[in-house]
């Protein structure tokens, strides 16, 4: 059945800002939605109150409504857009799901004429109340934990008398395990039912006996109108029941299950999917089986949604789930449709893979000061990665390498941890380092068995790890003139890095690059195409591997080489790689609007980045896509392969700054602003010379790299004095200290994490205001695209503050001083693209805090509320391919726009929630006021002191 013709407008609801929980998985959803809804000539309107995705941009709908996900913003749009016949809210995780039934129960829905598609109430209800979850598989014959639902403190206590201890607590209707908790012991329970009890919007808790031990796997899901139902992707975590699957490490496909026991569960998911309701679209089932011969299977849970894992299988398979999941809401059947990569072959398949891809969390327990940093049944990670290997070991290589944390892989960095207590408390309390401590475990001679029975990870898993770690020890007794081909072939298929093989030989990483190359062992990329090379694919999407060389009959070298070089100019952009504070979505939105303009200027784009929550990783934003580590070795093979024009690094935050060394040393054109401007900007002291010379004020300041010279600053410096490190991201390690005893245990703490670190220190003008502006220059000429004020006073990360654009309280004066400084200092700093620089304003004084040549947090922000597509005219700027006199510039804003930062403090007890130099929010919504007389702002400015922490 083709799609139904009474839909012609459909509304899509967004997921708000970004949350540990609910992250941009969902813009990568929302966006693939809109845009294969938009090919059948629906109509789109789309609410979301973020600002920094795509998903939100006007060119992604017919009309986005930047608003609070509220009931009211809900019924404003409802009477302006009376064409509306369906709300899709599939497409916007928790919050979505959680809007639409209360616009449901308020009778919103019937009121104006419009149906639900993509799910119904019914499978949302039967989903999200565990109790009724729990009935329904009793009927359905699907076995669940033993569990029973209570609504009051009294009533748990009743339950944990029956069951007995271990117990785990899950609230009903809430989002990323919020108010979950595994309770060992008598003695915690109260505590936990009432953090449970309250974390639940209706006040109910569904307590289970524990299946700690058991293995969890999840099945992505798909169906249509005629009951068709495709699986997509076995998922396996790692880590055992007891830990969110959104913090564990997870793989793909399923490695550890056994034929039968996968049929089993996919009848069991078919069953359950079928029972939640008659609805078409995407499905997420989780379960657990037992560790043993009978591998009993209980489900957990089942969201008759698109999922955090929804997008990764996207990512894993190469198949579109939401695109797909969109398109059967509107009425096809999965055999009318065409799987997208191939182009020839019905989308109503079960991808096949001929790799192996990895998934690991990326956590930021480093802004959560007193945060329990223990992985539990609550989600505690910002981020994640992905990596795709030919093997499991390569890819968890791979996954590992992309995480940022300074760490080149598993082992073989000097970085291990070595004490035998410190091993077995991380794996006992499942830290999140865990994947690296078990090798360092392995390492240290801890038998397999009792690594097991400590984490009950499978012996599969800590097999693949030992295999590793006697590879290592076996390369070790060689040097680099010895190594052979066959040994150095292994250790890069299973994913070693060149730097850890040049720690096992101790020698230099680029003396083994230089032997890979004598050897002939190089890298090649092979396609992600869904279907295991059975058919041709049009999309190219690639990873990286290596192959033992193969003749042919006649004794030629076949070439294994999948991914085919043009002749085009080309462009690569380099993405901003997992999510964290401090580099969020905004950056992915800054990258896909740079291949976009590249694209627009006849370039090949070249994508590279390794998150997969992104719509920079979806296959068809760039013309070409390696998902690839943003790691230096896969960097720069890939550039030797593809030869381009240049590279942008200034779209994908510091992960792609901080590469910018190394591509100027290897003579790698950096398309814009030049390698030693960007260094100079982050070199605190550099920079502070540069406005020196250009009579720029700037706060007194001076640089350290030892605790010595610190305290001797800061005889001349006078406290408060504000401590920053260079070469840092959203503030990591700023501190505003106010006296001898707190500099020196900083500075200590400070240089300790980040070894051989120039240090700025500046006297703190304390109670300043602080202001933003944001830049374009070409080099000549500067246009500054927005000036922004910050409510809280100076002090308050830029990450954290509530800001206005356009400024609500700076003269004139102020003004002018601004924007004669930001363009000095563009312009001296030869910048060409993107520049942000921020201000403390004290006595009619503005004095510059740091600047940035690069793509900032608030660019997005500011082309969402002045509806200008400014990152389209960077990357032509940096392109060389327009002056800034080329565009015609016109911001449109009536009224303010506030950027509100939106914390996740709910997911950490105990933590310290003051708020200072150091960012700590995980994301931000935009609110629109008319006039500074609004109530939101009144109540915003009142409170502008309470949170600033010294």
């Amino acid at each position: 059945m083709p799609k139904s013709n009474s839909i012609k407008t459909i509304l899509i609801i967004g997921s708000g800002p970004i949350v540990i929980g609910q992250a941009c998985e969902f813009d990568y959803s929302g966006s693939q939605s809109l845009r294969s809804l938009r090919e059948e000539g629906i109509k789109t309107i789309l609410i979301n109150s973020n600002p920094a995705t795509i998903m939100t941009d006007p060119s992604m709908a017919d009309h986005v409504y930047l608003k609070p996900l509220t009931t009211k913003s809900i019924i404003d749009i409802l009477k302006t857009h009376p064409d509306i016949d369906a709300v899709l809210p599939t497409m916007g995780g928790q919050t979505a799901l959680n809007l639409c039934i209360e616009a449901d129960d308020k009778g919103i829905w019937e009121d104006f004429g419009v149906k639900i598609i993509g799910v119904d109430i019914d499978a949302i209800n039967i989903t999200e109340d565990r109790e009724k979850f729990r009935k329904l598989m009793q009927d359905i014959g699907v076995g669940v934990a033993p569990s029973k639902t209570v609504t009051s403190f009294l009533q748990g206590k009743e339950v944990a008398q029956e069951f007995g201890f271990p117990l785990v607590i899950r609230a009903s209707f809430t989002l990323g395990g919020s108010g979950a908790s595994i309770v060992y012991a008598e003695d915690q329970f109260e505590e936990l039912l009432t953090r449970g009890l309250e974390a639940s919007p209706i006040h109910e808790v569904i307590i289970d006996k524990a299946l700690l031990g058991w293995k969890e796997y999840e099945l992505e899901l798909l169906r249509d109108r005629n009951d068709n139902v495709t699986i997509i992707c076995s998922i396996e975590n790692m880590d055992p029941m007891g830990i969110h699957t959104g913090d564990s490490i997870t793989v793909a496909p399923a490695m550890t299950l056994s034929d039968r026991t996968y049929q089993r569960m996919r009848d069991m998911a078919i069953k359950m999917m079928r029972s939640i309701g008659d609805f078409a679209g995407g499905c997420n089932v989780q379960f657990a089986v037992s560790p043993d011969e009978n591998e009993d299977i209980i489900a957990i849970e089942i969201n008759p949604r698109v999922s955090r894992s929804s997008a990764l299988a996207s990512k894993a398979t190469g198949y579109p789930i939401a695109k797909v999941a969109s398109k059967l809401a509107i009425g096809y059947h999965l055999d009318e449709l065409q799987n997208q990569i191939t182009q020839t072959t019905s989308a109503f398949f079960e991808p096949t893979l001929d790799y192996v891809i990895v998934k690991i969390p990326r956590w930021n327990f480093d802004k959560f000061e007193g945060s329990d940093r223990t992985l539990g049944l609550q989600m505690k990670s910002v981020g994640e990665v992905m990596g795709i290997g030919r093997s499991f070991q390569e890819a968890l290589h791979k996954a590992t390498q992309s995480l940022e944390i300074k760490r080149n892989g598993l082992g073989a960095d000097g970085k291990s941890y070595t004490d035998y207590n410190q091993i077995l408390s991380k794996l006992e309390y499942a830290s999140w380092d865990r994947v690296f401590v078990i090798y360092d475990a392995i390492q240290l001679g801890i038998p397999l068995s009792r690594i097991h029975e400590i984490t009950k990870i499978d012996m599969w898993f800590l097999k693949q790890y030992e295999e590793l770690f006697s590879l290592e020890k076996e390369i070790s007794t060689y040097s680099i003139t010895e190594i052979t081909k066959d040994l150095m072939l292994e250790a890069k298929q299973k994913g070693f890095a060149d730097r850890q093989i040049a720690h096992m030989l101790g020698c230099l990483e680029s003396e083994v690059y230089a032997k890979r190359e004598e050897l002939g062992v190089n890298r090649i990329y092979k396609l992600v195409d869904t279907c295991a090379a059975e058919f041709e694919a049009h999309t190219p999407y690639y990873y990286s591997t290596f192959e033992a060389d193969v003749n042919d009959s006649k004794g030629g070298k076949v070439e294994a080489n999948e991914s085919v070089v043009t002749d085009k100019k080309k462009v690569i952009v380099l993405g901003s790689g997992p999510n964290r504070i401090g580099q969020g979505i905004e950056f992915d939105y800054c990258c896909v609007h740079g291949v976009m303009a590249a694209a627009e200027c006849g370039y090949e784009t070249i994508m590279i980045n390794c998150n997969p929550e992104t719509v920079s990783t979806d296959f068809d934003t760039a013309d070409k896509l390696y998902f690839e580590p943003v790691f230096w070795e896969h960097i720069y093979d890939i550039i030797k392969h593809e030869n381009p024009v240049g590279v942008i690094v200034q779209l994908g935050g510091q992960t792609a700054l901080k590469l910018a060394e190394k591509l100027s040393r290897y003579g790698i054109k950096i398309l814009g602003t030049s390698y030693d401007s960007l260094d100079l900007a982050e070199d605190r002291g550099s920079f502070s010379r540069l406005l020196q010379d250009n009579n720029i004020p700037y706060p007194e300041f001076g640089v350290a790299e030892t605790a010595d010279e610190a305290l001797s600053l800061a005889e001349e410096l006078d406290f408060p004095i504000l401590v920053r490190p260079s070469y840092v991201l959203g503030g990591q390690g700023m501190k505003i200290v106010i006296n001898k005893k707190e500099l020196e245990a900083h500075v200590v703490d400070l240089l300790r994490k980040i070894p051989n670190n120039k240090l700025l220190l500046d006297h703190y003008l304390d109670g300043a205001i602080e202001a933003e502006a944001d830049a374009i220059c070409d080099g000549e000429n500067v246009y500054i695209i927005g000036i922004m004020e910050h409510i809280e006073p100076c002090g308050v990360h830029s990450g954290d503050s509530n800001a206005t654009l356009p400024p609500f309280n700076l003269g004139d004066l102020i003004i002018e001083q601004i924007r004669d400084h930001t363009k000095k200092i563009a312009l001296a700093l030869n910048t060409v693209g993107l520049l942000n620089v921020q201000f403390a304003i004290k006595d009619d004084n503005v004095y510059i805090i740091e600047a940035n040549p690069r793509a900032s947090r608030t660019v997005p922000f500011i082309a969402k509320a002045y509806k200008e597509p400014y990152v389209n005219y960077a990357t032509k700027v940096m392109l060389g391919e327009n002056k800034l006199k080329d565009f015609n510039f016109d911001p449109q804003l009536e009224g303010y726009a506030i950027k509100q930062p939106v914390f996740s403090f709910n997911k950490f007890h105990n933590v310290n929630k003051q708020l200072g130099p150091e960012m700590k929010s995980t994301g931000e919504s935009i609110l629109f006021i008319d006039s500074l007389k609004d109530d939101t702002f009144y109540e915003l400015y009142g409170r502008r002191k309470m949170y600033l922490s010294k």
